[in-house]
């Protein structure tokens, strides 16, 4: 992949999302979920979690609607990357900004089904969205009409044969912009590992760290704590330290239970850098591990590693998915894994592709991946090691740089 400035890729993006639209013959799109409209501007330090904004795209528009809270930096931003994106901070709902540029000319009022909305809108953002296009398109006709502008439209004009005076239809996708987000840029990559080393170092930190007695939460304060202190804008997720039977349990909350000798303690965790997230997954064990320890473990190692040789494009989520059962199956672990093998990661921490069964579809250059097969037998000990990489031309290219050896403390 070439390099590529904050601008080109804006661009890029917003005519990818433009080619799309066309195929499905949309003339507007409406983006509300905050990391596809922060991947379709290129907007660096503008967005936090809040659900603040709306894009509209056109074939001639990219407008961005905020509140005053951001404007100033939205306005920044979008200076500095040429002016692609229009800001627009006046003081309505982003369903009536919507409405107005749709119903901007006339020549749009015939676009009945044209209009296309996100699938994660609220059902309540829906039926706003919906009243709020038929009373522009009633205050339009009402206007026309010669009646005035707080006039109700007649009942019989919704039923007229003219087209221009229907209702509008707001066209439902399913992951439009997500699945445009698939395959990364070489700036999305240099995010990514900038995250990842942040990781890495934190990994080697806590194992010096991390010692009998302690709490899991202590654990946990202490590995986030050092992330945020080497650089890190804040977390990819919150991290999760399981030791012994917790372990077992896939998505643990780090609590008041005490690390003890002789146990697997089992640690997820990722940084963000730049609005990219990393995902790794270690375990530390605390004194020399036990036979059935290390068997587990060596097969676990030989799931995550040969799921990576094999990874490369063409092959499918599935197959990958497959391969890590086999293995475990072999090993003596068969069903005794429950989740997929793997997701996307990228500006959210969890995205397409997938690596799951039902993921029949073939990885493409540009995706990146977690590989993360896991043992976990209840009320005894939980195994994950996990890595993530990108599929390059010729196979898988890991971004995670610590060991595979056992670590032991």
């Amino acid at each position: 992949m070439g390099a590529s400035t904050p601008t080109s890729a804006a661009c890029g993006r917003i005519a990818w999302l433009r080619e799309a639209m066309a195929a499905q013959e949309m003339a507007a799109f409406y983006v509300r979920d905050v990391s596809n409209i922060r991947w379709l501007t290129g907007f660096d330090g503008v967005f936090d979690g809040e659900a603040a904004h709306a894009l509209y795209v056109d074939a001639n528009r990219v407008v961005l609607h905020t509140d005053s809270r951001y404007a100033t930096a939205c306005e920044t931003a979008a200076a500095a990357l040429g002016g692609t994106v229009q800001v627009d901070a006046r003081k309505t709902t982003h369903m009536d900004f919507a409405a107005e540029l749709w119903y901007g000319t006339c020549s749009e009022r015939g676009e009945r089904d044209r209009f296309g909305i996100e699938d994660g809108i609220s059902l309540a953002e829906y039926r706003k969205l919906t009243n709020a296009f038929g009373e522009k398109l009633r205050q339009l006709v009402g206007a026309e009409a010669g009646e005035a502008p707080s006039a109700p439209l007649a009942s019989d004009a919704l039923d007229a044969p003219d087209a221009t005076l229907y209702p509008l239809r707001l066209r439902e996708t399913s992951g439009l912009v997500l699945g445009l987000r698939e395959v990364k840029d070489a700036d999305e990559v240099a995010r990514m590992r900038a995250a990842q080393a942040i990781t890495d170092a934190a990994f080697a930190y806590i194992a010096g760290f991390m010692r009998p007695g302690m709490t899991e939460r202590e654990v946990q304060l202490e590995l986030e704590s050092f992330m945020l202190r080497s650089g890190a804008e804040g977390l990819a997720f919150s991290s999760i330290v399981a030791t012994g039977a917790n372990g077992a349990n896939p998505h643990a909350i780090p609590g008041e239970t005490r690390l003890e000798a002789g146990q697997c303690v089992v640690m997820d965790f990722g940084a963000r850098a730049r609005g990219y997230c990393s995902d790794m997954t270690r375990m530390v064990f605390l004194g020399e591990p036990d036979t059935r320890l290390r068997e587990a473990y060596a097969v676990l190692r030989r799931a995550n590693e040969e799921v990576q040789a094999m990874l490369r494009p063409g092959v499918t989520g599935k197959e990958a998915h497959e391969l890590a059962e086999r293995i475990l199956d072999e090993g003596g672990f068969g069903g005794r894994m429950g989740h997929g093998l793997g997701h996307g990661v990228g500006l959210d921490i969890h995205e397409e592709p997938v690596l799951a069964p039902r993921n029949e579809r073939a990885l493409e250059v540009g995706n990146v991946v977690t590989v993360e097969p896991g043992i976990y037998l209840p009320g005894d000990f939980g195994m994950r090691l996990e890595d993530f990489g990108i599929i390059t031309e010729t196979g898988f290219d890991r971004f995670t740089r610590s060991t595979h050896d056992m670590v032991v403390v």
